[in-house]
């Protein structure tokens, strides 16, 4: 009875129970015992320092919720704002991906009655017949439905950067054809928003093979849009399930336009501007250019600055409220002002309606148009002599060289008599400050030279066996007369001058692939002076490279960031917390400034009008680095240094780049061709655009037709990127002795070789010298290796010298009229041309 009372109360411990010591903890409190004492009184020093420090568990969990819910309810508003009362109409492009299909045909059948639209406007965007602005009451949304021709890139780009969706129609049996996959292929390097896939012509394919066909197609787009839903659309309810499709899809973000305020011109006017009293100028063929449409993306600010696709930037006067085009209902409300913004409802527009005058330019606070920096040429010189300069003066007349003259020559005539060293040194001086294009030619020159000496080889080399077969070709050949009339007409399109040319990039493509960056010596002029802006590095990583050493005048003329990182993240996030201005979905008219004729012609011709308002510093000249890859439908060798035709987000330019290597070094080595199989890096003169931004690359032929040659994106902006050019001036063993050889064909003269004397060699076998000495005066030389060197070994030397673009950007793109003749021939078969 006792044993179960003591198990019922448990073990006591005894008075001899070990008692062991606390632990010395520094006399400090626990947080528990912290938070007890204080009851939620916090001191003075907390409060300052930040909260996020000071939050316990859950009330970091609750903080996590509410902010991923209000990201939620953001993206939720985004959605639901496109196409209603709040926002903007859906603006919807129909593209057309096969010839047999007409977008045209897809276009009206959208906006059909059966569909369950109203038709409020028809040819509501400027310049494009097939537009319709269109009201689904069912929906309680509004939709801007345009079908363009893929004829011209230039504009299907333009509409595809400001489309919410795209609209591709496809052929029933082959899906796209060659010039639609060359269509796609532009508008994914550029960046796709949201799409859907249309099929015309599934209810004339017999019911037992619809879903064969079904299946073909599936597989065919799959390649592309792995996760995209094919839409049939031969009914008024096929048409209704794509526009409620397109109305509640997700709309996918393009990074380089959801940060800028964009704007489709809807309604375009021209007023050239009046000479003032008193001048003697004639039209100059500017004007003032008023510009109607929706703003899209982020608030349209009066005081910047907005790029018209295709030509250039201007000057906004003033922003305007007219009223909607495409009311969602009768009883539409008015656009509220944002802070700052004065209306007034004293001007008439041309219907003789009131116009709300949202705000007009500040002069004092509108962003310049100015692109490049003022080029003072005399900044740096000097007006007086200073004290040093004056005493080395005086130095130099004490040590005055006396020089041999006629008899009878006068002071002032021996001033202008010129030694032979003086006269070497004056010429040297000059070359050396020509520009890099003479050393580029020099080096094309040498190329050339080359090729010719091994055509002239080839051709000694196979004339024995010619003379051999000259009797048997006499025999078989055929007079011009008695040629096939085939022939003759596949010879009336062959262009003899492009086909040379294009034999000659292929040849300089394929030798520098063979030997990289290798040049012959110049036999009839000096080495030293033929690379003297040439210099060797001891390694290529690691030895320093000044970059604001010798620049040249055109960097002069650009703007550059202390940190361009730090200056984008700034100025995006300004721009992501603007608020003032005219706000996304609001109808508005803009009137440009100083606007030419040409762009008025452009819209009269069915060209579309894309505004985009600028970044600050985006209209200012730098050197722009995109990172591209090549693409693999054009096989043509690139040439650094080339006319190309660049898109960049929103512009569209010409300008000539280099090609360098994408590496993380402070050097970076020039390409002379762009690379197919690694990304390159494209340095050009370009206006400033911020990251990110898709690039495109165009080649443009001489016959107008422009051909698709790289994408990628925006790298940095950042003149201090060092590209260095390498050349490789190589040499062959003519006696060896272990470690020690004799070198020749390098150079031809000993002076030659004291000068590069102090540059390292290698060898293609991964052997490293020094040129020791000068053996006789033919360019003989003793050197020195690390290792045995082999009698097939071939001796070269390194030279770096520091490249930059060609000035020779151009904001004016031509059209690529020749695009629908392509098309034609891609798409047309024989049965089709009968």
């Amino acid at each position: 009875m006792a044993a179960n009372e003591e198990k019922q109360q448990g073990h006591r411990s005894g008075t001899y129970k070990q008692k062991n010591k606390g632990h010395k903890h520094g006399k400090h409190r626990t947080k528990g015992e912290i938070e007890r004492e204080n009851k939620g009184r916090v001191s003075v020093t907390a409060l300052t320092k930040k909260q996020r420090k000071e939050h316990k568990r859950m009330d970091r969990r609750h903080k996590a919720s509410q902010l991923r819910r209000n990201k939620k309810d953001l993206v939720l508003t985004e959605k639901r704002r496109l196409g209603s009362r709040d926002g903007p109409p859906h603006l919807v492009a129909v593209v057309s991906l096969h010839a047999g299909v007409d977008a045209g045909a897809v276009t009206k059948m959208l906006c059909e009655e059966g569909a369950g639209g109203i038709v409020h406007q028809q040819q509501c965007v400027s310049g494009i017949g097939d537009s319709f602005g269109v009201f689904l009451p069912r929906f309680k949304q509004r939709f801007t439905i345009l079908s363009h021709s893929t004829a011209d890139m230039h504009s299907l780009l333009d509409v595809a950067k400001i489309a919410d969706s795209l609209v591709f129609v496809l052929d029933s049996t082959e899906g796209w054809d060659s010039y639609g996959d060359y269509c796609l292929s532009c508008l994914f390097a550029q960046g796709l928003p949201s799409h859907a896939l249309v099929c015309q012509g599934v209810s004339d394919i017999p019911v037992k093979k619809r879903v064969e066909s079904k299946r073909a197609l599936s597989k065919i787009t799959e390649v592309r849009f792995p996760d995209a839903r094919l839409f049939p659309l031969d009914s008024e309810q096929d048409a209704t399930l794509l526009l409620r499709h397109l109305g509640t899809q997700r709309q996918r973000k393009l990074g380089f336009r959801s940060r800028r305020s964009h704007l489709l011109g809807q309604h375009v006017t021209f007023t050239p501007n009046i000479p003032a009293e008193g001048t003697t100028g004639g039209n100059t063929g500017l004007g003032a250019l008023c510009v109607s449409g929706y703003v899209r993306g982020r608030p349209l600010q009066v005081d910047r600055l907005v790029h018209i696709s295709g030509h250039g930037d201007f000057q906004l006067s003033q922003i305007d409220a007219p009223s909607d085009p495409l009311p969602l209902n009768s009883t539409s409300r008015p656009a509220k002002l944002s802070k700052g913004g004065d209306i007034d409802m004293q001007e008439e527009g041309e219907d003789g309606a009131p116009v709300r005058v949202l705000m007009k330019a500040d002069p004092s606070c509108r962003e310049s148009l100015q692109t490049e920096a003022e080029v003072d040429p005399m900044d740096g010189e000097q007006t007086w002599p200073t004290e040093t300069e004056l005493l080395e003066a005086e130095e130099a007349r004490k040590n005055k060289r006396v020089m041999k003259v006629p008899k009878g020559t006068s002071d002032y005539q021996a001033a202008w008599i010129v030694d032979e060293d003086e006269e070497e040194k004056d010429e040297t001086d000059e070359e050396s400050s020509e520009d890099d294009d003479v050393d580029d030619m020099m080096d094309e020159a040498m190329d050339g030279e080359d090729d010719e000496i091994n055509s002239q080889d080839a051709a000694s080399c196979g004339s024995e066996g010619e003379e051999e077969e000259e009797e048997e070709e006499e025999e078989e050949e055929v007079c011009p007369s008695e040629r096939t009339g085939a022939d003759q007409r596949y010879d009336e399109h062959i262009d003899e001058a492009a086909e040379e040319e294009g034999l000659k990039r292929y040849r300089e493509a394929r030798a520098n692939e063979m030997f990289p960056d290798e040049v012959d010596t110049p036999l009839d002029s000096a080495a030293r002076i033929r690379f003297q802006r040439y210099r060797g590095l001891k390694s290529f990583r690691s030895s320093p490279w000044d970059p604001m050493e010798n620049l040249p005048l055109n960097y002069s003329r650009i703007f550059q960031f202390q940190n361009f990182d730090r200056t984008r993240h700034r100025i995006l996030a300004e721009a992501a917390a603007e608020d003032e201005g005219a706000m996304v979905g609001w109808y508005v008219t803009l009137h440009i400034m100083d606007v030419p004729f040409s762009v008025m012609e452009s819209v009269q011709s069915g060209k579309p009008l894309v505004l985009v308002s600028l970044l600050p510093h985006e209209q200012k000249m730098s050197v722009m680095h995109v990172l591209v890859r090549r693409h693999p439908s054009n096989t043509e060798p690139i040439k650094s240094k080339e006319e190309l035709v660049f898109h960049c987000g929103f512009r569209r330019f010409r300008a000539s780049p280099i090609f360098s290597q994408h590496t993380s070094a402070d050097k970076h080595k020039m390409e002379r061709f762009l690379r197919p199989d690694a990304p390159t890096v494209v340095s050009v003169y370009a206006p400033i655009t911020f990251s990110p931004a898709g690039v495109l690359l165009f080649k443009q032929k001489d016959d107008g037709i422009q051909d698709l040659v790289a994408t990628g994106s925006v790298l940095s902006c950042d003149p201090r990127r060092v590209v260095l050019k390498r050349i490789v001036v190589s040499g062959h063993p003519f006696k060896i002795n272990r470690r020690s050889a004799v070198v020749r064909y390098m150079f031809f003269n000993r002076d030659d070789i004291m000068w590069f004397k102090p540059v390292e060699l290698r060898t293609k076998w991964g052997r490293r010298g020094h040129i020791k000495e000068a053996l006789g005066t033919h360019g003989h030389m003793k050197c020195v290796f690390d290792n045995q060197l082999r009698s097939q070994d071939t001796v070269m030397m390194n030279l770096f010298k520091r490249v930059y673009p060609r000035w020779t950007y151009d904001p004016y793109v031509p059209l690529s009229l020749p695009w629908v003749k392509r098309e034609v021939t891609v798409v047309l078969d024989d049965s089709d041309m009968e």
